[in-house]
């Protein structure tokens, strides 16, 4: 609508936009060459062409920037589906050709001796390069490139579910980006009110994924002196977070993230602070999914922490559970006997009357949006959810052998230990839907996290403190 303030998202497609304009060159017209935002099909001759153009690489580097910007240029004025044909087309006419493949298979197994069959397979791993993969490197060239070529796999993740042509773009692509976003090449720096930008602060804002930021009021508060937040940033996209952590230093391990948020809190001296607590850990890039270096953010982190605040004696998480009422709602589907123990029964026939009895009980008071603020019935619905929880986060496994809970899989991969579950540690709407409001603690024991992670990857064994054992028992 006229007058409504344009996001930063829409502020970098229009910067990258002119800039790949005046890379295309003054003499470039978008109305001219792709005229239509759905990409009809008497568009197309016109698309393979401009990707054509792009892989021939005619007048050297220049020219390919310039053929580069001006595909790119027509990709952003699609629509929806105008970009989902586009991507069809690159993935099925500039696949690999199965002819030139099979041939060089055919030279490989003929070769006479070393030499010809070395030269064989070298044919052979340049017949497996569809021409596609060299169209997605060419943005790599230019300004933003590496952020648009991010994006793009994020849309294509969305595109490939029922696509096996552009599932196989969407790999080709993956691949070029798990070779640029080696660990090694990625920079940790801490996000700070005074020092950084407000361009990424604002990125903060948008790209939280576990704990919504509410405003800049809310942010300030989560970078005060007693916080800290630190970020991975590519050098070929310095103004883009790619994962961050938020860090709080405070004494002991937290439960409650509402307390840990809240801005009328008072702020602690973190020189005295005991404890560190990651309390949200955000991937930033959608398009990155699947390739990792949240366990490695961790670790610098901690490494950055110890080195500032030498007092710190513990590293623990304070995490989500999203997956644990999806879990728990399956329970009561199959009618799983062991919901509710005979002392839990017990307590839950005091405080719920209803003439269905007791099946389901648990169930039906989760669906009541204010149930926790009801002593009587939060104490009762207590021990069943505790002991369900630990049960669900330390034995349901995925077929790998790996914890069903996305987030438990991820510190269990880093090497942390399950430390406790804090009862209605999250009582937002959010929380309370994913996990009825209980968090959990998985703590980084600095001298065990390389043991802990070797059992989990090898074994499949979840390190868990005695507290959480207890629990499992009932």
């Amino acid at each position: 609508m006229d007058g409504e303030p344009t996001s930063f998202l829409d502020r970098t497609i229009n910067n990258l936009r002119d800039g790949w304009r005046a890379i295309a060159g003054t003499s470039y017209d978008l109305s001219t060459a792709m005229a239509r935002p759905n990409l009809p099909d008497s568009d197309l001759s016109t698309l393979r062409t401009q990707m054509l153009a792009c892989l021939n690489n005619k007048g050297g580097e220049v020219s390919a920037r310039a053929e580069a910007a001006k595909l790119g240029q027509v990709y952003l004025a699609l629509d929806e589906t105008g970009r989902k044909r586009f991507l069809s087309t690159m993935a099925h006419e500039f696949d690999t050709d199965t002819g030139q493949v099979d041939a060089t298979i055919d030279a490989v197994q003929l070769s006479e001796d070393d030499n010809d069959r070395r030269d064989a397979e070298y044919l052979l791993r340049k017949a497996l390069e569809a021409p596609r993969t060299k169209l997605l490197t060419q943005f790599n060239a230019l300004p933003d490139g590496v952020k648009f070529l991010v994006d793009l796999r994020a849309e294509l993740l969305r595109f490939s579910r029922e696509d096996r042509a552009l599932k196989a773009l969407e790999r080709d692509l993956k691949a070029i980006l798990v070779s640029w976003f080696d660990v090694d090449f990625l920079e940790l720096k801490q996000i700070s009110w005074d020092t950084t930008p407000a361009t990424i602060l604002e990125k903060l804002i948008a790209y939280e994924a576990v704990h919504a930021i509410a405003g800049w009021d809310d942010l300030k508060n989560r970078l005060d002196s007693d916080r800290r937040c630190f970020a991975f940033f590519h050098p070929r996209m310095p103004n883009e977070p790619l994962i961050f952590v938020e860090v709080a230093l405070v004494d002991g391990i937290a439960g409650n993230v509402q307390e840990l948020l809240d801005e009328n809190a008072p702020v602690q001296n973190p020189g005295d602070a005991d404890t560190a607590i990651f309390y949200s850990i955000s991937n930033a890039q959608q398009g990155l999914a699947g390739i990792s270096f949240g366990n490695f953010l961790i670790k610098r982190v901690v490494g950055e922490l110890s080195e500032e605040f030498p007092n710190l004696k513990a590293y623990s998480t304070l995490s989500p559970i999203p997956g644990f009422r999806k879990w728990l709602e399956g329970l009561f589907v199959v009618g799983d006997p062991k919901i509710l123990l005979p002392a839990e029964r017990k307590a839950l026939k005091a405080v719920y009357s209803k003439d269905t009895g007791l099946k389901g009980a648990v169930k039906d008071i989760l669906t009541k949006p204010d149930w926790h603020k009801d002593t009587a019935v939060s104490d009762a619905v207590k021990a069943p959810l505790m002991r369900l929880c630990a049960r669900y986060l330390i034995e349901e496994k995925r077929r790998e052998g790996r914890a069903a809970d996305p987030v438990a899989n991820f510190h269990l991969s880093n090497g942390a230990r399950i430390e406790r579950l804090n009862w209605l540690g999250d009582t937002s709407v959010n929380g309370l839907n994913q996990s009825a409001g209980i968090m959990v603690n998985y703590l980084y024991h600095l001298g065990k996290i390389e043991d802990n992670h070797e059992a989990y990857q090898s074994r499949g064994k979840v390190s868990k403190s005695s507290a959480m054992r207890a629990l499992l028992k009932g």
